[in-house]
């Protein structure tokens, strides 16, 4: 049985993404349109890329033209796209932290949005996100910048749902007995910067997310375990 078929064996795993897409459009349309205010505006607003995933099957274009096939470096050009910045310092030996977060598969581990990153030949992964309304986000990626024990740096491929790129860096620290870690991600959801805005309404902002990631990827690499909370949208 093919993999991408459900119950039925006849509707796909993108089809039931469709119709949640679509189902998740009307009711933000209702609910906005039933309030008179500003909120109630932003509410069916935001109705909009839903529907047109429902629709068409893919999410709508982003920003100033560029899609989500163009390339990552157009895409994120300029003031585009969403940038977040955050560090931490683990009591743990750099080789082990590099290590550690090298092997992508390891990442969902702590990355509560992360349901699994697959690795393949050449440098390239493919990760699975949870996405607005619990949909899955799906993009490929390839590493364009790694030197051992120091710098990992990555973007995406054309074609994914989310357009993104990032650079994660391992410095040491007292005396090589600590490991500070530095994230850079940069990243274009679907419909844009308006996208993320709504997404804030209902959810956590994305400094705080990666913030909380790298808490638990402290926890993990230090106590040897940490609770695996479920992601918000």
């Amino acid at each position: 049985m093919d993999a991408n078929r459900l119950y039925d064996g006849t509707t796909s795993v993108r089809d039931a993404e469709n119709w949640l897409a679509l189902g998740s459009g009307a009711l933000l349309l209702l609910v906005g349109a039933s309030r008179r205010s500003a909120v109630g505006a932003l509410l069916a607003a935001s109705s909009a890329p839903l529907l047109y995933r429902g629709v068409t099957g893919h999410w709508p274009a982003l920003e100033n033209g560029v899609t989500q096939s163009d390339n990552t470096k157009t895409a994120l050009a300029g003031t585009r796209g969403v940038h977040v910045r955050e560090s931490i310092r683990l009591e743990v030996p750099l080789a082990d932290v590099y290590a550690f977060w090298r092997r992508l598969e390891n990442l969902p581990r702590f990355m509560t949005h992360l349901d699994r990153v697959t690795e393949s030949s050449g440098g390239q992964s493919h990760w699975v996100a949870v996405g607005p309304g619990g949909l899955a986000v799906e993009w490929d990626a390839e590493i364009i910048e790694e030197v051992d024990d120091k710098r990992i740096a990555w973007r995406s491929l054309p074609g994914s749902d989310v357009v993104t790129a990032g650079s994660v860096n391992f410095d040491r620290a007292r005396a090589g007995r600590s490991t500070e870690v530095s994230v850079h991600l940069q990243y274009a959801p679907p419909a844009g910067k308006a996208g993320a805005l709504i997404a804030s309404l209902f959810g956590r902002e994305p400094s705080q997310t990666i913030r909380e990631d790298l808490r638990r990827f402290k926890q993990l690499l230090e106590a040897g375990e940490t609770p695996r909370a479920s992601a918000t949208t």
